[in-house]
C-alpha cells in the first residue's frame, strides 16, 4: 500500500515547529501530542462502526459507536511520545510494547522487549516516530502480525522513502500514516532533511 500524508494545514505547521532546530524539549513535546492527534485521526477514520438505539433530550434516534476496541503499540522509547493521543481520543484501547534498539553502525533493529495485548479481531497501530529503513517497523509489525492482528496499520511523523519501500515490499497489507515523506537517508541511516533523533530531542538527551 501506499503511504498516506496527513496535509492539514495544522499538520504543516505542528511539523515545522517539531523540524526547527532551536525547538527545545519542553516546546517539543506539545508539538509531537498536537501533530499525534491529527495523525491518530487520519489512521482511523475507516474503523467499523456498528447502529445503536439512544434517546437525546428530545426524541429517540439511531445512532452509531465504534464497533470493536483499538491496540497501540509504540516501539520504545521515542513512540511512548505516541501514545497519551491515541488514550484520549479512543474509548476503548489496550497498549503494547515493542522495545527495539538500533545498531547505529549497521542500522539492524535488534528486540529487546515486547508485551503485547490480545490483538485479534482489532485494528493495530504500530506507532513510531521516525521510519528511516523499516527494520525497526518490519520487525515489530511481524511480532504483532504473529500475535494474531490481521489489520495492522504504522503511524509516523515523518518517513524516508526507503522505509517506505521496505515497509510495502514486507508487508505489502500494512497502509502507512505520515506527516511527510522526507528526501532520503544519509550515509548514517538519519532521515533528510528530517528532525533529528527524535527521542534525544524529545527526552533532552542530546
Amino acid at each position: 500500500m501506499a503511504i498516506h500524508l496527513c496535509t492539514h494545514p495544522l499538520a504543516l505547521h505542528l511539523l515545522t515547529g517539531l523540524r526547527a532546530v532551536e525547538t527545545d524539549p519542553q516546546h517539543f513535546r506539545p508539538l509531537a501530542r498536537r501533530l499525534t492527534t491529527l495523525l491518530a485521526l487520519e489512521a482511523t477514520r475507516d474503523l467499523p462502526i456498528t447502529a445503536i438505539s439512544l434517546t437525546t433530550p428530545l426524541e429517540l434516534m439511531a445512532g452509531q459507536v465504534l464497533a470493536q476496541g483499538l491496540v497501540v503499540i509504540p516501539i520504545l522509547r521515542a513512540g511512548l511520545a505516541m501514545l497519551e493521543p491515541f488514550l484520549e481520543l479512543f474509548p476503548d484501547v489496550s497498549v503494547g510494547y515493542i522495545g527495539l534498539e538500533r545498531d547505529h553502525a549497521t542500522a539492524v533493529a535488534a528486540s529487546y522487549y515486547c508485551k503485547l495485548p490480545q490483538v485479534t479481531g482489532k485494528t493495530t497501530l504500530v506507532v513510531d516516530p521516525m521510519l528511516a529503513t523499516g527494520g525497526s517497523a518490519n520487525h515489530a509489525i511481524a511480532l504483532v502480525k504473529e500475535a494474531g492482528a490481521k489489520d495492522v496499520r504504522l503511524v509516523c511523523v515523518v518517513a524516508a522513502p526507503e522505509g517506505v519501500a521496505a515497509v510495502n515490499e514486507a508487508h505489502p497489507d500494512v497502509p502507512i500514516y505520515a506527516a511527510a515523506l522526507d528526501r532520503e537517508l544519509n550515509d548514517k541511516k538519519y532521515i533528510c532533511p528530517g528532525l533529528g533523533d527524535f527521542g534525544d530531542r524529545l527526552y533532552g538527551t542530546l
